[in-house]
């Protein structure tokens, strides 16, 4: 799937504190001082609070055991070989394991892969790279041009920032090519125009990046050319939130559209044709592009269009448009109630697409039988699972899947139009179900909607018993069921340490997220955030009336927009709720939008500097709803230093208001790596075994 909507991984680094808004602050705040991201003063704060959780939590005579058994599961070297793309006849795919923590970036034959026998070439060693030019190199993706596949362009992040470099590779020398192209460390947006030129958003100095801290504008750049010299070719406003270009190969013809994002969530699309004419696209601004197929657009709307409903996939030819004729639409697919779209791929004559069903996993075929005539076909998976859609070839009817649940070890299938799927590579029990269940529930939340969760329990453990509740809840983001040990958003294997040891783990698909369709990120959207919490609320209170769990016997976790959702829990019902997991947290929501990538994000929760927006933002806005003589649960906080996406302020500022109201609280902030969990094995097992450790002090033997 290619979505054209903006994405968070395109945002400017912002070194020192809020970018120059420091007059913006509230004159109240006496921590503004934290939002200092290398400030001498701030750093001190930071070592002092992670030194003095360090030595409690690292201290536990479980933390060590805790810590080695996560390494051992999330570097073992039996794990699927995803394929990260497929460039023509071949496969790429990154591979990490314990003796390559950064990762092999390798290819082989795609006809080997599918039969489940690749032989692998290695293209680049990111930790040999790293160890020879004294970095610490994070892969970013590679952008490989069409249709030799010869040159790509790699990116490589310094710690796992947002920011990174970009350098042209020759995959057939597997080597960086002598006076390439190079684009210097920042965060860069870069498209290949052709052999000789580049589509590229980045700073390219006063008054080239919109608020939220993206590319203004799009710029040409041509081989053997300064890179001052590159061309603008498109530009949008300040008050946008980015603009660039993607292309898309519809066979052998490349497709570019020029995207400009005025909000999260609406966009003017244009499409740029072969003699550089900018052509606005007849699609309405909330809809994504997914894909082309045989010269079509296909996208997927988000609001009713026409007769089209929300949530529903339409196509249109792209040629029309050039030749300015009037776009004739028809409908691709459009889902049930109980169904979401996910993910849509194009191969060569069909489309894959990934569905929700009840937020289980299904994978469909699309194939156009004439004029507004799409058949469907389904591909028979395994059923009540979570379905990923890894890859699709755009050259043959052939994709690849990958299909786990809660307890199922995932297996990679190969799909291909006119044959029944065939698992290609299955991954061995990690750990011992046999004594598990897995089930889905529905609480109903405060005004009567039906929230589903996933429980995860032992067999031989009656209620009630201690229980962690993962959610998110946000930017139409589905929760899926994974396997219980390689999802460092959810804290690694630490969901397992909690099983096994007697407790109940909780995936909760509350609204905000993507898990029904636009319906149900729209349900929670701006002034309707309260939805979200409640939905939270109910879950909670749904363990406690089942008998699986008790008030305050309840931990809540949470990432980033996720950790904005466990911070209002910790505020809005101390009485429910023992012990709260906050990841790279929002909790200053006064502030968000004047910090790093905040301002992108006021298409979901409204614009804190208006009065309107601020009456509903600052009834659940953690940082400020905090205060005195509550019963609130002991938090565990974590962040990153060079987060270069969320702000550490936040929680900084937090865990200050907490000490200064004279509540405790565990800290802990890594000084290397950004937003993305998932780089550095180690950090994350380390993070599992301080989150274990947690949560057996303030849940599982309360009154330590």
């Amino acid at each position: 799937m290619l979505k054209l909507q903006y994405v968070l991984p395109f945002v400017m680094i912002l070194s020192g504190c809020a970018a120059g808004h420091q007059l913006e602050a509230a004159a109240d705040d006496p921590h503004l001082w934290l939002e200092e991201v290398q400030g001498p003063r701030a750093l001190a704060q930071v070592e002092t609070w992670n030194a003095a959780s360090a030595r409690v939590l690292e201290a536990e005579p479980g933390f060590a055991t805790y810590r080695e058994r996560a390494l051992d599961l999330l570097e073992d070297d039996e794990r699927i070989a995803h394929p990260d793309q497929i460039i023509g006849e071949r496969v790429l795919n990154l591979w990490q394991d314990a003796a390559n923590p950064r990762g092999l970036w390798r290819i082989a034959a795609l006809h080997e892969f599918a039969a489940g026998r690749p032989q692998w070439r290695t293209l680049i060693d990111l930790d040999a790279l790293g160890r020879e030019e004294g970095k610490s190199w994070v892969w970013h993706g590679a952008d490989c041009l069409a249709p030799e596949y010869r040159r790509c362009m790699v990116a490589l992040s310094d710690g796992g920032t947002d920011a990174d470099v970009v350098r042209e590779f020759d995959l057939q020398a597997s080597a960086f090519v002598r006076d390439g192209f190079v684009l210097p460390e920042g965060k860069n947006r870069v498209t290949w125009a052709g052999p000789d030129a580049l589509y590229i958003g980045r700073d390219w100095g006063e008054g080239s990046l919109t608020t939220s801290g993206y590319p203004r504008t799009v710029r040409m750049w041509r081989r053997d050319t300064p890179l001052a010299s590159a061309q603008e070719i498109a530009a949008g406003e300040a008050s946008d939130v980015s603009i660039g270009v993607n292309r898309i190969e519809d066979g052998d013809t490349p497709r570019f559209v020029l995207n400009r994002a005025m909000s999260f969530y609406t966009s003017q699309v244009s499409h740029i044709a072969p003699d550089g004419r900018i052509v606005a696209s007849p699609l309405p601004e909330d809809a994504e592009i997914q894909d082309v197929l045989d010269g079509r657009v296909i996208a997927l709307i988000n609001k009713d269009f026409g007769s089209f409903p929300a949530g529903s996939l339409v196509a249109y030819p792209i040629e029309d448009v050039l030749a300015g004729r009037p776009a004739q639409f028809e409908q691709v697919f459009v889902p049930t109630q109980s169904q979401a779209l996910e993910e849509v791929r194009a191969g060569a004559s069909l489309l894959w697409v990934k569905l929700l069903d009840d937020v289980s996993g299904r994978l469909v075929a699309l194939l156009r039988t004439g004029p507004g005539q799409w058949e469907q076909q389904p591909v028979a998976l395994p059923d009540n699972a979570t379905v990923h859609l890894d890859a699709a070839a755009g050259r043959r009817d052939l994709a690849f899947a990958t299909v786990e649940g809660m307890l199922t070890p995932p297996a990679l299938y190969a799909v291909e139009r006119g044959s029944a799927p065939r698992a290609i590579q299955s991954l061995p029990a990690r750990f011992n179900a046999s004594n598990m269940r897995v089930e889905q529930r529905f609480a109903t939340s405060t005004d009567g909607t039906k929230v589903p969760y996933f429980l995860v329990i032992r067999k031989d453990v009656t209620g009630p018993v201690p229980a962690l509740v993962h959610a998110y809840g946000g930017f139409r983001a589905a929760q899926t069921p994974t396997y219980l040990v390689d999802q460092p958003y959810r804290g690694g294997p630490a969901g397992l340490f909690w099983v096994e040891e007697g407790n109940a783990f909780v995936l909760a698909n509350l609204r905000g997220g993507g898990e029904y369709g636009p319906r149900w990120h729209d349900a929670a959207l701006r002034e309707k955030r309260q939805n979200a919490f409640d939905d939270l609320h109910a879950v909670a209170e749904d363990l406690i009336a089942s008998g699986i769990s008790a008030p305050k016997q309840i931990g809540v976790s949470g990432r980033s927009n996720g950790g904005l959702l466990v911070g209002v829990a910790m505020t809005q019902r101390p009485d429910l709720y023992g012990a709260v997991v906050m990841g790279s947290p929002l909790l200053d929501m006064k502030r968000y939008s004047h910090l790093l990538a905040g301002a992108s994000w006021m298409g979901e929760y409204g614009d804190p500097d208006v009065p309107s927006d601020w009456a509903f933002i600052r009834e659940y806005s953690p940082y400020q709803k905090l205060s005195e003589g509550e019963d609130y649960p002991v938090p565990f906080i974590y962040t990153s230093t060079l987060d270069d996406r969320v702000h550490p302020g936040h929680a900084r500022k937090f865990a200050a208001r907490l000490k200064q109201m004279g509540y405790p609280f565990y800290y802990a902030e890594a000084i290397e790596g950004g937003h993305a969990a998932g780089a550095d094995r180690q950090a994350d097992a380390t993070r599992a075994a301080m989150i274990a450790t947690y949560l057996n002090r303030i849940l599982a033997e309360p009154g330590r």
